[in-house]
């Protein structure tokens, strides 16, 4: 499908070299509008979002907001205004001010329709940031999200008009279908994602430590750099703990670390190569989970505990739920998958048939069609003033 090369299309985000979801996902998602079926838009732009210490980054990035900085913040803007419409990718941890209330400020300087992209709907929002996303939902033409939970909350929580609201599943890459690629004796386990506290890493090895009896003995590997906010508050600290209590416990044989970022190949590659994939995360308030929606991309089982992204999507029978922070019911599940192989190929099967409309092209078409149909449809819906934009400022 082409959506004419006539329109433009400005993004605000956080972009690689960043390290970090949001950076990806922005990432793939303009990759995914400039390849494929025909050119989905004839320019596009990223005014990429940076706290002052990282500059290097080339095209597609026109702009550099050092954010907290009101001049840069008017740069920005202007350059956003010269395209049609303007794609904004919002978490309260990536923008200048108070929860990064620098978002409004920008939003309310546009010139020209914006839609926003919330990759956190809190439940329990403070004051503050309720203020935020209220505001948010206010000033954007359209508002995008990534599950049905997280829509669910925008309209009994937060009030928001569900025909003002599109889900767009979280994108794969393609490289994550295909065959399996398992390969030897022993079953893998994988986790991975930036390391940090609440991934509920030490539950995950406390689980191992029930599954000793198993022969062969399964591996479990946790893949992926720290995150870079927690190595620039405590270095690698939080890893070494998470090795030392491995080594505590007995699982050396076991448990196994690989702090590299992988490239989107070798991780396709990777994720491909194991048995079941846990994510034993801690927070109730994830909706949005890119490293799940690429697990069950790839066909493999997912043990998870209930986070709602996680809730939502394992109902179809692609995994298992376990209760949060409970070690020996996390040692069950994977017991019972990687003892029986009739329930790891269900769950396989399941997965597979969930995630056939998530891969990058198609993702990419859909919000393409919905950028595109704002801009060329003129939407009744106006943006309240600036001066009445500023009640979270």
């Amino acid at each position: 499908m082409t959506f004419g090369s006539d329109l433009s299309l400005g993004m605000v985000s956080t972009f690689p070299p960043t390290v970090c979801g949001i950076a990806t996902y922005t990432a793939s998602l303009v990759e995914s509008l400039v390849v494929g079926e025909g050119e989905r838009f004839g320019r596009i732009g990223v005014v990429r979002l940076t706290d002052g210490l990282t500059r290097d980054a080339g095209a597609p990035v026109v702009f550099n907001h050092r954010t907290g900085d009101p001049k840069s913040l008017r740069t920005a803007a202007a350059i956003l205004s010269t395209y049609d419409i303007v794609s904004v990718q919002h978490e309260f941890g990536i923008y200048g001010g108070r929860d990064g209330t620098e978002v409004l400020d920008l939003m309310s300087m546009l010139d020209v329709p914006a839609a926003v992209t919330l990759h956190t709907v809190l439940s329990r929002p403070t004051p503050h940031q309720r203020e935020i996303t209220d505001s948010l939902c206010t000033l954007a033409e359209r508002v995008v999200v990534m599950s049905e939970t997280a829509s669910h909350r925008l309209v009994d929580r937060y009030g928001v008009d569900e025909s003002r609201i599109d889900v767009i599943a979280h994108g794969a890459d393609p490289n994550f279908a295909g065959p399996s690629l398992v390969a030897g004796n022993r079953p893998l386990v994988l986790t991975w994602g930036l390391i940090g506290p609440g991934k509920g890493l030490e539950w995950a090895i406390e689980a191992f430590s029930h599954l000793t009896d198993l022969r062969p003995l399964p591996r479990y590997l946790v893949a992926g750099a720290t995150h870079p906010h927690v190595h620039r508050e405590s270095g690698e600290s939080y890893r070494r703990g998470l090795e030392e209590l491995t080594k505590s416990m007995g699982l050396e044989e076991t448990i196994e670390f690989d702090d590299r970022y992988l490239s989107r190949d070798d991780l396709a590659r990777l994720v491909r190569s194991t048995d079941v994939v846990v994510l034993p995360y801690e927070s109730a308030e994830q909706v949005t989970s890119g490293v799940l929606v690429e697990a069950i991309a790839a066909s493999k089982p997912v043990v998870a505990t209930p986070f709602p992204h996680a809730v939502e999507l394992l109902s179809s029978g692609a995994g298992a739920i376990v209760p949060f922070g409970d070690p020996r019911r996390l040692a069950g599940a994977l017991r019972q998958i990687l003892s029986d192989r009739a329930t790891r190929s269900l769950m396989a099967q399941r997965a597979q048939t969930l995630a056939t409309d998530w891969y990058w092209p198609t993702v990419g078409g859909r919000f393409a069609e919905m950028m595109s149909g704002i801009v060329r449809t003129r939407t009744p819906y106006v943006r309240p003033s600036p001066e009445r934009q500023r009640a979270a400022g």
